[in-house]
């Protein structure tokens, strides 16, 4: 018997030429043939090839790609350890809808908004992942994807596939490396700088004597110096641009590392050569210039976006690594913080941060809450009052019985859809990426047409003036353009208590031609109040507060508040069912209730409330047994919001399922002219596409669970800081302070980024379009191109980086009289 008969074919890789393991599953299909891949990355790599058009390099090719290493293919086979589901529940996260999971991941290597487009064009184009977004600024991506279609790992291996690797998110770990990076960024300037200086020491020489005024050994010496000592600045200064442009080259993808290596490369070599053979000019002064330029620019760019993502950053590390844990004898125990659990009490000493959140059943003291809500006055909570985790404790001991820990957290869920918010990108943005990936294409060919003129003109200033070409029309800036104002303007918002959980809602809330807003929870506190109750028959004031109180025992709506105090836990209700807008029913004792608005609670009875206050009916078998007189307080700058939203020359709406005396009376007082009352979350839903259909963009400002599809429908969708969970799911963005004049600062900071985007996209347009003819036609040295394009990329940074000191426009003297005028 043959050895053939027992043992499998070995096949090779269709595209790298590695064995292909037995059973593997990947595989392309070219020229109507399927052929075997060893891996998933050459699988990805081979579909984006031939998916772009490039199916010819298969047909064409004289030899294999260079096969990795034998550290590479074990270190691919290492991503399998992160489909452990032990490993995942760490740091792996379920969606609010649907079975897809998501996960942040660290990656290294990313470099510019081309690495951002790669990776998410690579990733978004695997079979089972939802979408995948990267967080430029913090060199993060987060990744939505179904566990039952594609496994972790082959998404990291996918990564490493094009030059990008990742692990898991860890704050510590992620802030090192970023502290590594940045420390490597240093080094590299150093050399560059002190490369410069010497080989300008030798060069000036050079370049100020005139002919035969130095021998031609010391002409030698001074060029072979300049060649040692521009040497290392090539080979490890220029290191990052190398690397960068290396894996563009490999996916097919142009960034602007390309260009710059050219540039870097092609005149280091033709002044070795020149050195070498004695033949040609010499640019060793130019090399070190221009890479120190462009590294000092990338340098300052760097450190202004990672100061400017610094919120985002402290948030992740707000919760204490430990906390003092009190056992049933009052004993204290000192344990990492994230083995805390629901239940616990917990001591918080003066000066020490909250480790949970939970509800203070010890103790009286003020709090710095300034780090989630951006509210920098200290705020003073007292036993039974909900404390969130990362808050700072002032004055007095406390103690906490946690209600949420770890990545339940309140904290770890504003981190959590602060990433959520790079999971898009605003229109403009996406058009500057695109705008970017082109450019660098035509640059190229631009720079081969500059360079074959020139051969016919100037032989001699050939690579001189495409190296300007090259340097000065870089586009650095351009692809800088949006992420900086996007990073600035997110800060910008976060330091003021409004957090964008998705990127389209700046240049929504920059466009909005209305607002409407709810009236209980969102104009008012939501802290509603039982001030009156009014027996109907036989049944007691008392009874009937206890039947309220079981009826509203398991709702989140403001109302159910006002029952809370009156709840006795041997009273509950079964089948309880809630009509939006209504009220709700539920089944006590055998008996039906109804709590809720006189048509829904008792619709036979045709009883009207007893005057134009906010009255509740609770009905029993449809028969009437207590009206129920509720009170809420309007909040103290509401005035001053609508009044301000006014002179933003926005339209102002009110829209509320309370009684149109309630509304009527609020409305008036507020200086709000359109308004409805008894609005069903149907009717909200209708007024707003409504205007839609007018042209207008709309935002809806809620939060309860009966404004979810109003959220969901309008423009924007904006929820107040105690908004129900599911409203925040709904939410683009999110009130973190309870002051809701929030809302007209997150206008006026979005209309801001809006304006700094567009200037910073028609700087970079202009810059380009002006610099190229310049270097085309030999006026601009490779020196000042280096310092021109690093110029132009620190002028579109420092201008994003106005956005951290914007002040907002004091409101109209009119406006404030009328805010204390309708305040009085």
């Amino acid at each position: 018997m043959s050895p053939d008969a027992t043992t499998p074919p070995v096949t090779d890789c269709y595209h790298c030429g590695s064995q292909v393991p037995a059973g593997a599953p990947w595989s392309i299909r070219l020229d109507e043939r399927r052929h075997p891949l060893c891996c998933p990355g050459c699988e990805a790599v081979a579909h984006a090839i031939v998916e772009g058009g490039l199916a010819s390099y298969y047909r064409y090719r004289t030899e294999l790609p260079e096969r990795p290493d034998d550290r590479q293919a074990v270190k691919a086979e290492t991503w399998a350890v992160f489909d452990d589901p032990a490993l995942q529940r760490e740091f792996v996260h379920p969606e609010a809808e649907g079975d897809a999971v998501h996960a942040t991941l660290a990656v290294d290597g990313i470099t510019c908004a081309a690495c951002a487009w790669l990776i998410e064009h690579r990733l978004n184009a695997l079979a089972g992942v939802a979408a995948s977004a990267v967080n430029l600024s913090h060199h993060r991506v987060r990744v939505s994807w179904n566990p039952a279609e594609i496994a972790l790992s082959r998404i990291l291996a996918e990564m490493a596939s094009i030059g990008y690797q990742a692990q898991p998110y860890e704050p510590d770990a992620a802030q090192a490396r970023l502290q590594h990076e940045e420390r490597m960024g240093v080094r590299r300037l150093i050399i560059a700088a002190v490369g410069m200086a010497q080989v300008m020491m030798f060069s000036i020489p050079i370049y100020m004597s005139g002919p035969g005024e130095i021998s031609e050994d010391f002409l030698a010496l001074f060029h072979w110096l300049s060649f040692a000592l521009a040497t290392p600045v090539v080979v490890f200064s220029a290191q990052p641009f190398f690397a960068g442009a290396l894996r563009d080259l490999r996916t097919r993808v142009l960034g602007m590392d390309v260009p710059v290596s050219i540039a870097i490369g092609g005149a280091y070599l033709a002044s070795g050569y020149a050195v070498i053979t004695g033949l040609g000019e010499i640019y060793f002064d130019s090399v070190a210039m221009f890479t120190f330029f462009l590294l000092f620019g990338r340098y300052v760019e760097a450190r202004a976006r990672r100061r400017s993502g610094h919120t985002g950053n402290a948030l992740t590390g707000a919760l204490p690594l430990s906390a003092t844990r009190l056992d049933d004898a009052g004993a204290e125990r000192i344990l990492p913080a994230n083995a805390l659990t629901v239940g616990d009490r917990v001591l918080v000493k003066p000066g020490h941060g909250v480790p949970a959140d939970g509800v203070i059943e010890d103790g009286e003291s003020s709090l710095d809450e300034s780090m989630l809500t951006g509210e920098y006055l200290p705020v003073t909570r007292r036993v039974g009052d909900t404390v969130n985790g990362g808050s700072q404790n002032i004055e007095s001991p406390l103690v906490v019985r946690v209600t949420h820990a770890g990545r339940d957290a309140r904290v770890a869920g504003i981190v959590d859809l602060t990433d959520r918010a790079f999971a898009s990108r605003p229109r403009i943005a996406r058009m500057a990426e695109r705008m970017a990936h082109l450019f660098v294409l035509r640059l190229l060919m631009v720079s081969a047409g500059v360079a074959i003129a020139w051969w016919f003109i100037d032989p001699s200033r050939v690579l001189w003036v495409t190296l300007s070409v090259l340097v000065v029309t870089c586009p650095c800036a351009l692809a800088l353009a949006t992420p900086t104002a996007l990073t600035a303007g997110h800060g910008q918002l976060r330091r003021r208590g409004v957090l964008i959980t998705r990127a389209d809602a700046i240049e929504a809330l920059s466009q909005l031609d209305r607002v409407i807003l709810d009236k209980t929870g969102t104009l008012t506190t939501g802290r509603m109040s039982l001030v009156e109750t009014r027996p109907l028959g036989e049944l007691s004031a008392e009874r009937a507060r206890v039947v309220a109180a079981a009826l509203e025992a398991h709702s989140e709506h403001p109302i159910a508040r006002a029952f809370h105090p009156f709840r006795e836990y041997t009273q509950a209700a079964s089948a309880l069912a809630s009509q939006a807008g209504q009220g709700l029913s539920g089944s006590i004792d055998g008996r039906r209730w109804r709590l809720g608005k006189p048509s829904f609670a008792a619709p036979q009875a045709g009883v009207e409330a007893p005057d134009d206050g906010q009255w509740l009916l609770l009905a029993e078998e449809g028969e009437p047994r207590a009206w129920f007189a509720l009170q809420d307080h309007v909040r103290e700058d509401a005035a001053d919001t609508v009044a301000g939203l006014k002179a933003l020359g926005l339209e102002v709406e009110l829209l509320s399922g309370d009684t149109p005396s309630a509304v009527g009376a609020l409305a008036e007082r507020l200086g709000i002219d359109t308004w409805q009352a008894s609005a069903s979350p149907e009717d909200k839903l209708a007024r707003i596409r409504e205007r839609q259909a007018a042209g207008e963009k709309v935002a809806m400002v809620g939060d309860g669970i009966n404004d979810v599809p109003v959220l969901a429908g309008a423009d924007v969708a904006i929820a107040m800081n105690g908004a129900t969970d599911l409203a925040l799911t709904r939410a683009d963005a999110v009130l973190l302070s309870p002051r809701l004049i929030r809302i007209v600062e997150a206008i006026e900071i979005s209309r801001a980024t809006r304006r700094v985007m567009r200037q910073n996209m028609l700087w970079s347009v202009c810059y380009n379009a002006s610099a190229m003819p310049l270097a085309a036609i030999g006026i601009v040295p490779p020196w000042l191109a280096a310092i021109g394009m690093s110029a132009s990329s620190l002028v579109v940074v420092g201008n994003a980086l106005r956005l951290n000191r914007f002040k907002l426009a004091p409101p109209h003297a009119g406006v404030r009289m009328a805010s204390r005028q309708v305040n009085a």
